[in-house]
């Protein structure tokens, strides 16, 4: 490597920084690791201070954030640059000033040919920076760039973190690099497990980091390697009880936030407990005790649960004991909110729901539930639902905002609503509707599992796009309070995978005539927002945006056909016919656009060349077997049928011009093209196909 600077030779080594603080923020720990390593990483790359082949790591524990960068230099690459200056007719004066601001002699500059013309300037050679002098400062900022909406003070000092901080460390191979950050100056010791390693750490390079925390302290620093390790041993002790472990991977995550060297240990409750909802146990495991719930092979809740414990010791009972303890109250506060809850029926509920506001413009809870029972009737009618249990349902629908349950878990609003409803006594399809009029909740979520409860989720996804719409409250930017997008996309899934035959325009028009008459009328905006979504849902389903825009730019009345249609657009444009179709329609839609407008009028009896002829004949003996196809469903068989035209049309655009100075003869040709070109687009826009 070349020499820098007074003879020195740059390192390539390891580089570690690690902060040593208080117990973090478990669900931000790992976005604010990698945050940390991406903010470095790419500051010390800007500094050219790394080199070929580096890579980059981060490490997370509750009380740590470190990250280790390999192949960093201790002195950047020096750099030559040329920087340009007055032109060459300019005053010897300013040749000359500018010549001293760079501390070199006038006859010392060069000439350089710009695009401006021929200008002076002065070639240099800026040294490399050095990592001891900038690490500290890096450092700083990239910690002050971390994604931390809230930062405290502690001690004395300025310094503001999202935790105190207690220790640095800032290692580059086995050398110690100098240097100050949040009032820390760095050092070479590190603390181990809070309770299993007592005495600090002095670390001995950056590369033994986290061998000698494992070692020595008993933590295992690498988050992802403590999360396989924690999801490896519930797997194994789940596989041995013969159990699951139902929906744990955002639990798995939080949990490997709180430890340091993981052990898995069961615990157990009362099977009294399992007479309330699974539903309302699992959660009081998992979000106030951060345990997991155990289920067996048909999914019904048993009455134990893993706890990941910081702790590993050879008998685990006085572990599992006070868990077990703690447990016990919470599951007992379940209990009685569920026995309470169920002492007031939720069509008793109504009225109290006139005292919550759901929105200031848009009314109270009950004035959302009473329009939602017509909206849900209405949408009912159309997909052919049972009307009153939709109507029933959507009544019932919010009324469990207003129990003990979904006020202590919000996540439980329309699962609880199912419970209490059998319980009243309502029809099954009306409890489960309350219950699936919320899906799909997120990506992936299931839909509504009956017309019934389709009715009643797209009643209520509508109801908040039409009112937040018609209040001008749309989403802007990243920010969407109201949840519109998910609402958006919850529409086209249950339109579109439930393949319900309604008109999506309709939809929306029904919405607005139950809203208040003073809301504003923002039809097209509402539909063009489900649009905007309908192409990004179907991109995510692997369609291309010429295939998705080739089908979407129809208008499409309704959504339920449209994956029949892009496979159909799909399987069109493997054809080897299917290039030359599609330019020709491109071309035939600039000389309908020309021509003023698509007429579909003609007279076969006009056609005086033969080429227009053939293609008039090929086009008339394709028509039936098109529309029989159209008719039936199966788009891919209706465009296949159009290959037959590529040889006559290629031919007809070859030898026949449209445009003919006799005005009956060019109108009669425009017409068959308007005619031909809105056969050939029936299904989607083939022009958006070509090259």
């Amino acid at each position: 490597m070349a020499k820098t600077g007074a003879g020195a030779v740059p390192r390539a080594e390891t580089l570690l920084v690690e902060l040593l603080t208080e117990e973090l923020p478990p669900r931000a720990l790992e976005a604010l690791a990698r945050a940390f390593r991406d903010h470095l990483t790419n500051d010390l790359e800007s500094a050219g201070l790394r080199s070929t082949g580096s890579a980059a790591r981060y490490f997370a524990t509750p009380r740590r954030l470190a990250v280790s960068i390999s192949r960093v230099l201790s002195v950047a690459p020096e750099v030559r640059e040329k920087l340009q200056g007055p032109p060459v007719k300019a005053p010897p004066e300013a040749v000359a000033g500018f010549a001293r601001k760079y501390g070199v002699a006038p006859e010392q500059l060069t000439q350089l040919d710009t695009t401006k013309g021929v200008v002076y300037a002065v070639e240099r050679v800026v040294p490399g920076a050095r990592l001891a002098e900038v690490l500290a400062r890096k450092v700083e900022a990239a910690l002050a760039a971390l994604p931390i909406p809230k930062t405290m003070r502690w001690g004395d000092g300025e310094a503001q973190f999202v935790r105190p901080v207690h220790a640095l460390t800032m290692l580059h191979g086995a050398k110690l690099i100098p240097g100050t950050v949040l009032g820390l100056a760095a050092g070479r010791r590190t603390r181990g497990h809070r309770f299993m390693s007592r005495n600090w750490i002095a670390l001995r390079d950056a590369e033994s980091y986290e061998s000698q925390l494992l070692e020595q302290g008993r933590v295992v620093a690498d988050f992802d390697a403590r999360r396989t390790q924690i999801e490896r041993q519930l797997q194994a002790e789940a596989g041995a009880q013969r159990a699951t472990l139902g929906e744990y991977q955002d639990l798995l995550g939080e949990v490997t936030a709180l430890v340091e060297h993981p052990s898995v240990y069961t615990g157990s409750f009362d099977k009294a407990f399992l007479e309330i909802p699974q539903e309302c146990l699992a959660l009081t495991l998992r979000q106030n005790q951060k345990y997991f719930p155990l289920f067996d092979a048909t999914g019904a809740m048993l009455p134990r649960f893993f706890i990941v414990s910081n702790l590993q010791v050879e008998d685990p009972r006085q572990i599992v004991a006070g868990n077990e303890r703690v447990v016990r109250p919470r599951l007992e506060d379940a209990r009685f909110f569920y026995d309470q809850d169920r002492k007031v029926r939720l069509e008793d509920r109504l009225p109290l729901l006139d005292k919550v506001v759901f929105h200031n413009k848009l009314g109270s809870q009950l004035e959302r539930v009473k329009r939602l029972e017509i909206l849900a009737g209405i949408v009912a009618g159309q997909i052919d639902a049972h009307v009153e249990s939709a109507k029933r349902a959507a009544l019932l629908s919010k009324a469990d905002l207003l129990t003990g349950m979904v006020g202590e878990f919000p996540q439980l609003q329309g699962t609880m609503g199912r419970y209490y409803a059998l319980h009243d006594g309502e029809a099954a399809e009306v409890a489960d509707a309350i219950e699936s009029h919320y899906r799909p909740r997120f990506a992936g979520d299931q839909l509504p599992k009956d017309l019934v409860g389709c009715a009643l989720a797209l009643a209520d996804k509508l109801y908040l796009l039409a009112g937040c719409f018609g209040v001008g409250q749309q989403p802007t930017g990243e920010k969407d309070p109201f949840g519109l997008r998910r609402a958006a996309l919850g529409v086209i899934r249950i339109l579109v995978e439930r393949a319900l035959p309604v008109s999506l325009h309709a939809l929306v028009n029904a919405t607005y005539e139950v809203l208040p008459k003073d809301i504003g009328q923002a039809h097209t905006e509402v539909e063009v927002f489900i649009r905007e979504r309908l192409r990004s849902y179907l991109s995510d389903r692997g369609y291309s945006a010429s295939e998705v825009e080739s089908v979407l730019s129809r208008m499409l009345v309704r959504l339920d056909q449209v994956l029949q249609q892009l496979d159909a657009v799909r399987a069109f444009a493997q054809l080897p016919e299917a290039p030359s179709l599609a330019a020709a329609n491109k071309r035939i839609a600039n000389i309908l656009k020309q021509a003023g407008g698509a007429l579909t009028e003609f007279d076969p009896s006009l056609f005086n060349q033969k080429e227009e002829q053939e293609l008039a004949n090929t086009f008339a003996a394709l028509q039936p077997e098109f529309e029989q196809a159209f008719k039936s469903g199966d788009y891919t068989r209706a465009l296949q049928t159009l290959v037959a035209l590529k040889d006559p049309v290629d031919i007809f655009f070859d030898k026949v011009l449209v445009m003919d100075k006799d005005q009956r003869v060019r109108q009669n040709r425009i017409g068959f093209l308007g005619k031909l070109h809105a056969t050939m687009n029936r299904i989607a826009d083939l022009s958006k196909l070509a090259a």
